[in-house]
């Protein structure tokens, strides 16, 4: 990663530990809970709001939890890491939290004692997400290389996020594990890697980072995010419309975690297939943000925007179609292609607009609607679900087409001497 300060490295390595924490759970806790090891509230035949409460939807509230808590502590954390111009002790008091839950989870015997863990793992993370990009934006030293900041900082996150699921799975198939004076079953161990990553980024971040002067100096006393702008023409803030965007991306991408186990049935496939198409977005993301986040600073960041937004409609509609499990892996990395193009620009037009010391609200909002579209996918698709195997991802991809026309009519380019997206399609041709 040349040309990119080591700061923004060692932060990307210590988000990547922490990635591989999280992404194991989001393996391991469905399977958790469906394998007759948690005690579970009875719910044959119960409904809520006249949805049927069912095993997936179970599986999916329990994971939608950390991101509902999450991203509504995001804004609140990211003003106060403005307001003090501390960054730091915010992401390590945050990876802590998520150390100590993620041990937690080896003694919980109930669904609702995993609930408590899980919702409180989700409050440890609203302290670690916004400061960390907050901290990434601070480190750039001109518009022209945020771009490639946030897209090495994703790409190695995203490298723990995506190959995390598929140790994950092995991790849990190879238990239990004869240790010295016990036995530790498959479901202990996936849970003691995610302690483990959690702490690597907890010493990378303590040894090896400090912050820049300038963000204590430059915190401002203003730090509200406007949600309407009638200049220019626009209705919206365009940091608001990145914000919707950014959702519904989420909520394509986690629209898939909780159908584990119908979509193994319908592909006729196992565990191990599963965690390669999950992990099939990042992997993607992973080759290609760093070429994009840079490209984006150069030719600017709304060509790759609406490119990458138009292709997320078929790629998610195209999910609930397939029927082989080669074909379903096309379709995730055509997803991953999709949420490349969207994913750094994005970042890149918030840290663009914000002002000196701001850094950190304006971002959130954005890393806000990350955590809550990764919260409301696995309750969609759970919901959903029953309608047919198809109408989640319908759904998904109608939510797309949305984000696409916001952002085509709402947000303008923020990078000076950027081409037009008529010039950027036709380099492509």
């Amino acid at each position: 990663m040349f040309g990119t300060d080591r700061r923004v490295v060692v932060l990307a390595l210590a988000r990547m530990a922490d990635a591989v924490a999280n992404s194991f759970l989001i393996i391991v806790l469905p399977l958790y809970i469906a394998s007759g090891d948690l005690l579970l509230p009875g719910y044959e035949g119960a409904a809520v709001l006249g949805v049927p409460v069912t095993l997936e939807l179970l599986i999916g509230f329990a994971l939608s939890l950390f991101g509902f808590l999450n991203s509504l502590a995001q804004p609140f954390t990211g003003r106060l890491s403005d307001r003090t111009g501390r960054r730091k002790v915010y992401i390590l008091f945050g990876l802590l939290v998520l150390a100590a839950t993620s041990v937690a989870y080896a003694f919980v015997e109930s669904y609702e004692a995993l609930l408590l863990v899980r919702g409180l793992q989700g409050l440890g993370g609203a302290f670690v997400i916004p400061t960390t990009i907050a901290l990434v934006n601070d480190l750039a030293r001109s518009d022209a290389e945020r771009g490639g900041n946030f897209g090495v900082f994703n790409t190695f996150r995203l490298i723990g996020f995506g190959f995390g699921p598929i140790v994950a799975g092995l991790v849990v198939q190879a238990g239990p594990y004869a240790v010295p004076y016990a036995t530790l079953s498959g479901f202990d161990a996936a849970f003691g890697v995610a302690v483990l990553g959690a702490l690597v980024s907890f010493t990378l971040v303590t040894i090896l980072i400090e912050e820049p002067e300038m963000a204590a100096a430059d915190a401002s006393d203003d730090l509200s995010i406007a949600v309407v702008d009638d200049s220019a023409g626009r209705l919206f803030d365009p940091v608001f419309v990145l914000g919707i965007g950014t959702l519904f991306m989420a909520i394509s991408i986690a629209l898939f975690a909780t159908l584990q186990e119908p979509i193994n049935q319908r592909l006729d496939q196992g565990p191990t297939w599963f965690g390669v198409q999950f992990s099939a977005v990042v992997i993607a993301n992973v080759v290609l943000q760093v070429p994009i986040g840079r490209a984006a600073d150069r030719i600017g960041r709304r060509p790759f925007l609406l490119v990458g937004l138009a292709l997320l409609a078929p790629a998610v509609l195209a999910q609930g179609l397939v029927t082989t499990p080669v074909s379903m892996l096309v379709a995730r990395l055509v997803h991953g292609v999709s949420v490349a193009m969207v994913f750094a620009p994005s970042l890149a037009v918030a840290g663009d607009l914000a002002e000196a010391g701001e850094s950190g609200t304006q971002l959130s909002v954005l890393t806000m609607a990350f955590g809550f579209g990764t919260a409301v996918g696995p309750l969609v698709s759970g919901a959903l679900f029953g309608y047919g195997f198809v109408v989640p991802f319908a759904v998904g991809a109608v939510l797309a087409i949305v984000a696409l026309v916001l952002v085509l009519t709402q947000v303008e380019e923020t990078l000076e001497g950027a081409i037009s997206i008529e010039t950027f399609l036709n380099r492509a041709e």
